[in-house]
C-alpha cells in the first residue's frame, strides 16, 4: 500500500519485543529519535532489565518516514511540521487501538521515547490526556515555538511521567523541560524532572535506572492486571 502524503506515518513497520500482546499485562511503546530507527531504541528494553517478578510486558518500537517524525525542530511553528507531526501522533493512537484490542488499557501503557521521540511522546500524552502506566522522555518536551502557549486541558489522573535531559542539551533547552513539566503537573500528572550538568545528547546509565523504576513501580500499583 502507497503513504498517503498527508499521513507519512501510516504505513510504517513496528518491532516487537517481549510477551505477545494477546498474552501481555502491559505495553511499552518506544519512539526513536531524529536519524535513528525502530531497531536502535527497541535494545533499550534488554538495557532497562526488568525485575524478575514484573508482570510480562510486550515492547513496541514504530519507525518513522525517513528515521523523522517531522522536519523541523520541535521548536519551529508547528505548521512547518505537518502533516509529519499530527501523522505521527495519530500513529501512536494506531498503537494503542491495537493494545486495546489484545486487552491492555491505557492504565496498562507507558509510552517512552528519546530526543525527537521523546518530545513526540510528551506531545501525544498532553493531548490525548488519560491515566497511563507512565511518560518518559528522554531529552524532550512539549511541541511549539518558544513563548508560545503549551496549555493542554484534560485530566492525566496522577501518570507518573519522567522528564530527562542534559543541560545545556543543543536540541532541547532545560526551559522546554521545565515548562512541559508544568504544564504536566497541572494536568494532574506525578512529573519528576532530572538535570545532568554537561550531559552529551544520550540516554545515561542513571536514567536507564529511573525509567526502570518507574516502570517496575507503575505495574506493581496496577496488580492485578486482568
Amino acid at each position: 500500500m502507497s503513504r498517503l502524503p498527508e499521513d507519512p506515518h501510516g504505513d510504517g513497520f513496528v518491532l516487537h519485543a517481549g510477551a505477545p500482546l494477546e498474552e501481555a499485562e502491559g505495553l511499552v511503546i518506544l519512539l526513536h529519535g531524529r536519524g535513528s530507527s525502530a531497531a536502535d531504541i527497541l535494545p533499550l528494553h534488554e538495557a532497562i532489565g526488568l525485575s524478575a517478578d514484573t508482570p510480562p510486558l510486550a515492547w513496541v518500537a514504530p519507525e518513522a518516514a525517513g528515521h523523522t517524525w517531522y522536519p523541523n525542530s520541535f521548536l519551529a511553528p508547528r505548521a512547518s511540521n505537518e502533516p509529519y507531526l499530527s501523522s505521527a501522533l495519530t500513529r501512536i493512537e494506531a498503537l494503542l487501538d491495537v493494545a486495546a484490542r489484545a486487552g491492555i488499557r491505557r492504565e496498562r501503557i507507558v509510552i517512552a521515547g528519546f530526543s525527537q521521540g521523546a518530545c513526540l511522546s510528551t506531545e501525544f500524552v498532553a493531548s490525548h490526556p488519560a491515566r497511563y502506566a507512565g511518560l518518559i522522555a528522554f531529552t524532550g518536551g512539549l511541541v511549539g515555538p518558544p513563548g508560545s502557549a503549551l496549555n493542554h486541558t484534560g485530566d492525566l489522573a496522577g501518570t507518573p511521567a519522567l522528564l530527562l535531559s542534559g543541560d545545556p542539551d543543543p536540541h532541547v533547552p532545560w526551559s522546554r523541560v521545565e515548562e512541559s513539566a508544568a504544564v504536566l503537573a497541572r494536568m494532574g500528572g506525578e512529573v519528576t524532572t532530572k538535570r545532568y550538568p554537561g550531559r552529551p545528547h544520550t540516554i545515561s546509565r542513571d536514567e536507564v535506572g529511573l525509567a526502570k523504576q518507574l516502570i517496575e513501580q507503575a505495574f506493581d500499583e496496577l496488580r492485578p492486571l486482568r
